[in-house]
């Protein structure tokens, strides 16, 4: 219950979501706004975002859908950006049915969230059966598995909460391969020269702001191991790695606000998607919080 919001729990076409819905009424048709949690597709629920959500909806008197989309290991990626997609789709086809204006729908997450967020603006930016998704909020989000060796993983390797280890140990169980692989993961043995090579100009340590780059030292070469490539292949799909879209998909992106925080692993995955959609003429809104923790 709450005394400033309608929620309900439903399904869209079966992926559960609650809906938050202010009580005063409106006088025109409201915002909404589609949040996916976080939790590396493994955990989180919409039971722990609930209090952001009602938060959003009462501070910005808008409709806000929390997806529940399926976890990983007992549904296989890619099912969790599959829910977000379908209760996405759903919604901009439905919006007016719940009071909203159809093109004035965004879609936000944190973390793992983040990742579904672009994805599924990546995916629907050229549907022209449904309404246009009007901005993406991408909360210190994971957006590439090609290097875990930028500024930021070097001085966040040991951050409380989410070390360097513990991402791509996460990852790992997500896609539920075998974790003994961690480490040629983080070397970046699992990615070929050619790869590694065709997207330099996109994942880069060059690309981040000196200011962010203070004490960050090189990696040393390491060996190209085809196994684990072979096994990891999803490491590099757009559903996981959004920063490897191609630049016909990154211009359609609509209006984005990325938040990166200091003491974090993935700050440089939001630094460098900030680039990639300003050099694609996306509007961007970046906040870095100082100080702050994934």
């Amino acid at each position: 219950r709450d005394s400033k919001c309608f929620i309900k729990d439903l399904h869209f076409d079966e992926v559960p979501v609650r809906i938050y819905c202010p009580r005063a009424p409106a006088a025109n048709k409201r915002r909404g706004v589609i949040v996916f949690h976080g939790g590396c597709g493994i955990f989180g629920s919409i039971r722990s975002h609930e209090r952001i959500c009602r938060y959003i909806a009462r501070k910005s008197d808008s409709v806000v859908v929390s997806v529940g989309y399926v976890l990983s290991p007992e549904h296989e990626y890619p099912a969790q950006t599959l829910d977000c997609l379908t209760a996405t789709v759903h919604f901009l086809k439905a919006a007016e049915n719940y009071g909203v204006d159809p093109h004035r729908i965004i879609v936000c997450g944190d973390s793992a969230g983040g990742t579904f967020a672009a994805s599924v603006c990546q995916e629907l930016g050229n549907r022209r059966d449904i309404p246009k998704i009007c901005a993406q909020v991408l909360i210190y989000p994971f957006l590439q598995a090609l290097n875990f060796n930028l500024p930021s993983h070097q001085k966040n390797a040991f951050t409380a909460f989410l070390s360097r280890e513990h991402i791509v140990k996460f990852i790992l169980k997500y896609l539920k391969k075998d974790c003994c692989m961690k480490e040629a993961v983080l070397a970046g043995s699992h990615i070929p020269e050619t790869m590694n090579l065709k997207y330099k100009k996109w994942i880069n340590p060059d690309l981040i702001p000196e200011i962010f780059k203070l004490g960050y030292k090189p990696p040393l070469p390491t060996s190209f191991l085809p196994q684990v490539h072979e096994e990891t292949k999803e490491l590099v799909e757009t559903r996981l790695s959004p920063l490897l879209a191609e630049d016909a998909v990154v211009c359609c992106l609509p209006d984005t606000c990325i938040i990166t925080c200091e003491h974090d692993v993935l700050r440089d995955d939001g630094l460098l998607y900030k680039k990639r959609l300003e050099d694609n003429n996306v509007k961007v809104t970046w906040f870095n919080v100082e100080g702050g923790f994934h």
